[in-house]
């Protein structure tokens, strides 16, 4: 019998005492608090979501509607930090565990703060975007990317400084290997810069066709912190370093206006100076009035030439330049099919012909008076 009475004395001492001088019937009391705000935090954001979205539904802009997505993940954890909060408050700690769950309950508000604040970046991109004709899609994507990373260092500091770690001998000490990184990474640094002064420069942006001469020609897909990402007409895809956009020449083909036809058209010899005047007149007057055709004559880019250009070896040769309108591949090629076609017809009905590279041989009989000359049969 008074074996059970120890022990009953013993249990009664350690439930009391608990642990770290906590009672157990606190720590499970508030266990359930806690238990309970977390199974029912997803019921919590879904019921304050669908609240939220009754409330933007009527509204004609889409970032409210982009707000309410974003933040339902920092909703879902705020129940958490309200429970734990709850469940602390209900335990009585030691003086020497205050202080502990009190940083622990400033670290999760911390968290919820800048997790909220990581999420609204999102819907902010559409007020950035508003400048993209100043800005280009690049560096927007880099704007934000450079927010959300921000967002995560300041979150990083602040917890550190809740927990008395002091962050400026840390970030001394970062910079100093910052500068040894620097030295030995100047490749990365250079690309970095020269990414940069792409973007400020509008020299391209993602979905213009550009040519990076000795390297490749193709489509922007993608501008990197170090390399820019082009894919080429044969599908493949070519990722050049940044830097070399700085020291190699790039030809932007979607910025130009107009598409050029430049042609040399050969015709024969035969040819009479009448032919020639027709043949030139009829494609010059197609060319004006044709609607596919820059041709108002308000500058170089707006003006048509059909004119003789040179003489030839085989043919009189007809200089056609022309400029298309439109800049888009298959319609320009379109034109061309048309212009060749007609320029065939107008020369067909002219009864003249095309020249193709020939040779004319001469052969010149001997004089009366000069002696034939015997060659033996071969034996």
């Amino acid at each position: 019998m008074t074996s059970i009475n120890d022990f009953n004395k013993l249990f009664k001492d350690v439930w009391t005492g608990g642990i770290f001088g906590v009672n157990v019937s606190e720590i499970i009391i508030g266990f359930i608090i806690f238990l309970l705000f977390y199974i029912l935090r997803s019921v919590f954001a879904r019921f304050l979501i669908s609240r939220l979205h009754k409330i933007v539904k009527n509204t004609k802009t889409e970032s409210d509607d982009v707000v309410i997505e974003v933040i339902e993940g920092p909703l879902k954890f705020l129940p958490v930090v309200i429970g734990f909060f709850i469940a602390t408050s209900y335990i009585e700690f030691s003086n020497e565990l205050i202080s502990f769950i009190e940083n622990v309950n400033r670290t999760l508000i911390t968290i919820f703060i800048f997790w909220l604040l990581h999420q609204l970046i999102v819907p902010f991109a559409f007020i950035i975007k508003k400048f993209e004709e100043q800005l280009t899609t690049a560096l927007i994507d880099w704007t934000l990317k450079g927010l959300k990373v921000l967002v995560i260092i300041l979150a990083i500091v602040a917890i550190l400084e809740l927990w008395g770690i002091k962050v400026g001998p840390v970030i001394a000490g970062l910079g100093l290997f910052g500068v040894a990184v620097a030295l030995g990474a100047q490749d990365l640094f250079k690309n970095l810069i020269s990414g940069i002064m792409i973007l400020m420069e509008r020299r391209f942006m993602i979905g213009d066709v550009i040519n990076v001469k000795g390297e490749a020609e193709g489509t922007v897909e993608q501008i990197g912190f170090r390399s820019t990402m082009i894919r080429q007409f044969d599908s493949n895809i070519v990722m050049i370093p940044n830097f070399k956009f700085a020291e190699q020449s790039v030809t932007n083909y979607s910025r130009r206006m107009h598409r050029r036809i430049k042609w040399i058209i050969g015709l024969e010899y035969r040819t009479t100076v009448a032919q020639l005047k027709n043949i030139g007149n009829n494609i010059k007057n197609f060319i004006d009035n044709d609607d596919a055709f820059a041709n108002d004559g308000s500058s170089y880019f707006h003006s048509s030439y059909v004119r003789i250009d040179t003489f030839s070896d085989n043919s009189i040769d007809m200089l056609v330049q022309c400029f298309t309108k439109t800049t888009e591949w298959q319609e320009f090629i379109e034109v061309k099919e048309k212009l060749a076609i007609v320029i065939k017809e107008i020369v067909e009905k002219e009864l003249a012909g095309f020249a193709f590279p020939s040779q004319s041989l001469y052969i010149e009989s001997l004089p009366s008076n000069v002696p034939e000359v015997f060659i033996p049969p071969k034996k």
